[in-house]
């Protein structure tokens, strides 16, 4: 039982740690792929590359809206950011909130 214990709390570390480092990443690629089409000012409103839409097709996006706080919102344009995954056709979930 304490051998069972011990392997399902390695997991558990693992799969956070992990989660952690896919998190990361996406922040990474975001930057990235798609900065320049998520900045301000909120016009004009650029179409985002193929690598920009790639991006957000795999990125796990209450990831990266997690990690958007008021310092953030400085630079990132969210009406941009809104529009970019329209455009890629990842558009949020109704009630998702991402930032402040």
């Amino acid at each position: 039982m304490a051998k069972l214990l011990s392997i399902m709390l390695v997991l558990a570390i693992v799969s956070v740690t992990v989660s952690a480092d896919e998190c990361e990443q996406d922040r990474i690629d975001m930057k990235r792929e798609c900065r320049r089409y998520h900045t301000w000012p909120a016009e004009p409103k650029l179409i985002p590359s193929e690598a920009c839409c790639a991006m957000w097709q795999r990125a796990s996006v209450p990831c990266l809206c997690k990690d958007v706080n008021k310092d953030k919102m400085k630079v990132l344009c969210m009406e941009k950011v809104v529009f970019v995954i329209k455009y890629c056709k990842m558009p949020f979930t109704p009630g998702s909130k991402c930032g402040s």
